[in-house]
Protein backbone atom coordinates (compact mmCIF):
# COMPACT_ATOMS: atom_id res chain seq x y z
CA UNK A 1 0.00 0.00 0.00
CA UNK A 2 0.97 3.56 -1.13
CA UNK A 3 0.06 7.02 0.07
CA UNK A 4 -0.28 9.02 -3.55
CA UNK A 5 1.16 12.36 -2.47
CA UNK A 6 -0.53 15.27 -5.58
CA UNK A 7 2.65 18.01 -5.85
CA UNK A 8 0.48 20.30 -6.97
CA UNK A 9 -2.39 21.76 -5.33
CA UNK A 10 -5.64 22.81 -8.18
CA UNK A 11 -8.67 24.94 -8.40
CA UNK A 12 -10.74 21.99 -8.94
CA UNK A 13 -12.49 22.42 -12.70
CA UNK A 14 -16.22 21.67 -11.51
CA UNK A 15 -15.90 24.57 -8.52
CA UNK A 16 -14.20 26.77 -11.02
CA UNK A 17 -16.84 26.08 -13.81
CA UNK A 18 -19.67 26.93 -11.21
CA UNK A 19 -18.20 29.95 -10.10
CA UNK A 20 -17.35 31.38 -13.58
CA UNK A 21 -21.41 30.88 -14.78
CA UNK A 22 -22.56 31.71 -11.32
CA UNK A 23 -20.51 35.07 -11.91
CA UNK A 24 -21.67 35.44 -15.73
CA UNK A 25 -25.47 34.94 -13.91
CA UNK A 26 -24.36 38.15 -11.96
CA UNK A 27 -23.48 40.01 -15.21
CA UNK A 28 -26.18 39.13 -16.83
CA UNK A 29 -28.67 39.98 -13.97
CA UNK A 30 -26.58 43.68 -13.23
CA UNK A 31 -27.07 44.35 -17.11
CA UNK A 32 -30.05 43.79 -16.97
CA UNK A 33 -30.91 45.83 -13.55
CA UNK A 34 -29.29 48.53 -15.02
CA UNK A 35 -31.28 48.18 -18.43
CA UNK A 36 -34.01 48.73 -16.34
CA UNK A 37 -33.39 51.45 -14.07
CA UNK A 38 -32.04 53.44 -17.13
CA UNK A 39 -35.75 52.61 -19.21
CA UNK A 40 -37.31 53.69 -16.32
CA UNK A 41 -38.96 56.83 -16.49
CA UNK A 42 -38.04 59.88 -14.48
CA UNK A 43 -39.94 60.56 -11.21
CA UNK A 44 -41.45 56.71 -11.39
CA UNK A 45 -39.24 56.13 -8.63
CA UNK A 46 -37.47 52.51 -8.21
CA UNK A 47 -40.17 49.26 -8.43
CA UNK A 48 -40.12 46.76 -5.68
CA UNK A 49 -39.08 44.55 -8.47
CA UNK A 50 -36.25 46.23 -9.86
CA UNK A 51 -35.15 46.35 -6.10
CA UNK A 52 -35.39 43.06 -5.37
CA UNK A 53 -33.56 41.90 -8.38
CA UNK A 54 -30.59 44.52 -7.83
CA UNK A 55 -30.47 42.76 -4.40
CA UNK A 56 -30.63 39.23 -6.11
CA UNK A 57 -27.75 40.02 -8.05
CA UNK A 58 -25.73 41.38 -5.27
CA UNK A 59 -26.72 38.49 -3.06
CA UNK A 60 -24.88 36.02 -5.59
CA UNK A 61 -22.00 38.49 -6.31
CA UNK A 62 -21.53 38.34 -2.41
CA UNK A 63 -22.30 34.75 -2.43
CA UNK A 64 -19.52 33.94 -4.94
CA UNK A 65 -17.19 36.21 -3.01
CA UNK A 66 -17.34 33.73 -0.31
CA UNK A 67 -17.25 30.57 -2.21
CA UNK A 68 -14.08 31.86 -3.65
CA UNK A 69 -12.80 32.48 -0.23
CA UNK A 70 -13.50 29.34 1.10
CA UNK A 71 -11.82 27.16 -2.14
CA UNK A 72 -8.79 29.01 -1.24
CA UNK A 73 -9.13 28.19 2.23
CA UNK A 74 -9.67 24.88 1.51
CA UNK A 75 -6.66 24.80 -0.86
CA UNK A 76 -4.46 26.23 1.57
CA UNK A 77 -5.93 23.05 4.12
CA UNK A 78 -4.59 20.46 1.37
CA UNK A 79 -1.81 21.86 0.46
CA UNK A 80 -0.82 22.42 4.54
CA UNK A 81 -2.20 18.34 4.74
CA UNK A 82 0.29 17.24 1.94
CA UNK A 83 3.24 19.02 3.06
CA UNK A 84 2.51 16.73 6.69
CA UNK A 85 2.00 13.98 5.31
CA UNK A 86 5.23 14.29 3.56
CA UNK A 87 6.69 15.23 6.74
CA UNK A 88 5.36 12.33 8.62
CA UNK A 89 6.37 10.19 5.20
CA UNK A 90 9.71 10.84 5.63
CA UNK A 91 10.01 10.74 9.00
CA UNK A 92 8.73 6.84 8.99
CA UNK A 93 11.13 6.06 6.81
CA UNK A 94 13.93 7.77 8.85
CA UNK A 95 12.83 5.39 12.06
CA UNK A 96 12.70 2.44 9.68
CA UNK A 97 16.11 2.79 8.37
CA UNK A 98 17.38 3.80 11.48
CA UNK A 99 16.22 0.47 12.46
CA UNK A 100 17.85 -1.40 9.30
CA UNK A 101 21.21 0.73 10.28
CA UNK A 102 21.50 -0.65 13.85
CA UNK A 103 20.24 -4.28 12.78
CA UNK A 104 23.49 -3.84 10.25
CA UNK A 105 21.53 -5.15 7.29
CA UNK A 106 23.32 -5.85 4.04
CA UNK A 107 22.14 -3.82 1.22
CA UNK A 108 20.33 -7.27 0.27
CA UNK A 109 19.02 -7.56 3.51
CA UNK A 110 18.07 -4.10 3.75
CA UNK A 111 15.87 -4.30 0.06
CA UNK A 112 14.04 -7.40 1.34
CA UNK A 113 13.18 -5.91 4.77
CA UNK A 114 11.59 -2.39 2.81
CA UNK A 115 9.46 -5.15 0.30
CA UNK A 116 8.79 -7.06 3.87
CA UNK A 117 7.66 -4.12 6.02
CA UNK A 118 5.49 -3.26 2.70
CA UNK A 119 3.33 -6.56 2.92
CA UNK A 120 4.78 -8.16 0.06
CA UNK A 121 5.05 -11.87 0.07
CA UNK A 122 8.21 -14.12 -0.40
CA UNK A 123 7.25 -14.99 -3.71
CA UNK A 124 6.38 -11.30 -4.55
CA UNK A 125 10.43 -10.04 -2.84
CA UNK A 126 11.81 -12.66 -4.92
CA UNK A 127 9.95 -11.53 -8.19
CA UNK A 128 11.11 -7.65 -7.30
CA UNK A 129 14.34 -8.66 -6.69
CA UNK A 130 15.12 -11.24 -9.21
CA UNK A 131 15.79 -13.80 -7.06
CA UNK A 132 14.66 -17.42 -6.09
CA UNK A 133 12.54 -17.46 -3.20
CA UNK A 134 15.49 -19.90 -1.13
CA UNK A 135 17.32 -16.46 -1.46
CA UNK A 136 14.73 -14.42 0.07
CA UNK A 137 14.61 -16.80 2.74
CA UNK A 138 17.86 -16.97 3.50
CA UNK A 139 17.93 -12.66 3.56
CA UNK A 140 14.69 -13.22 5.90
CA UNK A 141 16.63 -15.56 8.74
CA UNK A 142 19.08 -13.32 8.65
CA UNK A 143 17.09 -9.86 9.25
CA UNK A 144 15.42 -11.74 12.05
CA UNK A 145 18.62 -13.27 13.90
CA UNK A 146 20.24 -9.49 13.10
CA UNK A 147 16.68 -8.09 14.17
CA UNK A 148 16.24 -10.45 17.32
CA UNK A 149 12.76 -11.02 16.34
CA UNK A 150 11.10 -14.38 15.18
CA UNK A 151 9.43 -13.46 12.53
CA UNK A 152 7.65 -11.16 10.48
CA UNK A 153 4.85 -10.00 13.11
CA UNK A 154 7.35 -9.50 15.69
CA UNK A 155 9.88 -7.23 13.18
CA UNK A 156 6.93 -4.91 12.18
CA UNK A 157 5.98 -5.09 16.30
CA UNK A 158 9.58 -3.56 16.68
CA UNK A 159 9.56 -1.22 13.96
CA UNK A 160 5.86 0.14 14.88
CA UNK A 161 6.69 0.54 18.58
CA UNK A 162 9.61 2.90 18.01
CA UNK A 163 6.87 4.51 15.90
CA UNK A 164 4.89 4.94 18.38
CA UNK A 165 7.31 5.82 21.22
CA UNK A 166 7.28 2.46 23.49
CA UNK A 167 10.06 0.98 24.32
CA UNK A 168 10.49 -2.19 21.55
Amino acid sequence: MSIRLETETKVPIGMAVLIAVQFACVIFFLTDVLADYRAAAPGDGLSGHLNIEALASFSLLAAIVVEVRFLFVLLRRKAHLERNLTIASTAVHDVIAAHFETWKLSPAETDVANFLVKGLEISQIAEMRGCAEGTVKAHLNAIYRKSDTRNRGELLSVVIDSLLGASA
